[in-house]
């Protein structure tokens, strides 16, 4: 059943006054998944390519927290991987659509994280390993300069310079760097740390499903409390921990998290690309895909963008970001896009 945004409010309202300490969880997994409002309108041709230039699968949106407007994208260069490509795959673009850079030709294989820090530097992730590339974490700054490259290129591993198909990246006010590292059967289950100079400070996870194990560690991102958020997908659900691994919480309200952005006051995106209406959220009826908004102080879930388009199996976003006036970025891996939402 579909809540009004009136009678979904007050239900949360409700379940939080009568929950009892250490319920909070428990209160938003016992409301629909797919019941909050949807505030925002779909704006599906807002970024403007090169001429010429399709769409490959996106796979990566963020803001530049150097300016808290513009928009970076991180697609497969117009295809499903970069492997053999000229096609440059790091975009970014202003809040018109405008492209502003372009750049990262014949440097990956497979295109999978992106974060943008305070100074304006590019971080990305590639998630295979061929031609002597691959498994690694690149920083970039703002004109594509490479500044610091993390993991062996071409090689996998599990050591303490090396990765395994690492999924996300993001980097903390005093530069500390949190890798989600591992994608699939027999690569990494890990959160890996290292400084702000690239030198490795520890790792946590392993394959499994108990708290602080991992089964596909995603995305990753901070709050503003310095919370390490994990989407742990195959596990759907997001585990949080503190920036020295400790094991806090598990959320679930949130389905099965492809990508996870927290802006500056907290509030929590989540987009969910692959659960299907019985699966990833309990109880039921379950998760549909889409785009979550909330709280990522209590996990209170207050949005719900649903995909577009279900009969075209488009997922709504596996990547997702918001800029400083709130409208949400949706990177559609499977539809081939970058969708813009913005409040009606």
């Amino acid at each position: 059943m579909k809540l009004s945004k009136v009678t979904y409010a007050l239900a949360i309202a409700v379940i939080t006054a009568l929950a009892l300490p250490g319920m909070r969880l428990f209160a938003q997994e016992k409301l629909d998944p797919n019941a909050a409002p949807n505030p925002y309108r779909m704006l599906d041709t807002w970024a403007q390519l090169p001429e010429g230039r399709p769409w490959g699968t996106p796979i990566g949106v963020e803001l530049d927290h150097s300016d808290g407007k513009s928009i970076w994208v991180f697609d497969r260069c117009g295809a499903d991987n970069c492997a053999g490509s000229n096609v440059a795959p790091i975009m970014k673009f202003d809040s018109s659509g405008k492209l502003l850079a372009n750049f990262g030709a014949g440097m990956f294989n497979y295109p999978h994280g992106l974060f943008v820090d305070r100074e304006g530097n590019v971080w990305v992730t590639d998630g295979r390993g061929e031609g002597g590339k691959g498994h690694t974490v690149i920083k970039f700054a703002p004109d594509g300069k490479v500044l610091m490259t993390l993991g062996k290129p071409g090689v996998a591993g599990d050591g303490l310079d090396m990765l395994n198909s690492p999924s996300d990246v993001v980097v903390a006010p005093n530069g500390d760097i949190f890798v989600a590292d591992g994608h699939g059967e027999k690569t990494n289950d890990r959160v890996v740390k290292f400084s702000k100079d690239g030198k490795f400070i520890k790792a946590w996870g392993k394959h499994g499903s108990a708290p602080g194990e991992f089964d596909v560690p995603h995305t990753i991102a901070l709050d503003s409390a310095g919370r390490v958020f994990v989407g742990d997908r195959s596990n759907s659900r997001i585990q949080i921990f503190d920036a020295d691994g400790k094991f806090l919480a598990e959320w679930k309200q949130f389905g099965r998290p492809s990508a996870v952005f927290i802006d500056k006051d907290d509030v929590i995106y989540v987009a969910d690309s692959q659960t299907e209406d019985k699966d990833g959220c309990t109880p039921d009826p379950g998760c549909r895909r889409g785009i979550r908004i909330g709280s990522a102080k209590d996990g209170t879930v207050t949005a719900f963008i649903p995909r577009p388009n279900p009969a075209e199996n488009k997922s709504g976003g596996e990547g997702v970001g918001a800029d400083a006036a709130g409208d949400v970025y949706g990177a559609e891996n499977v539809g081939k896009g970058l969708r813009k939402y913005t409040k009606n």
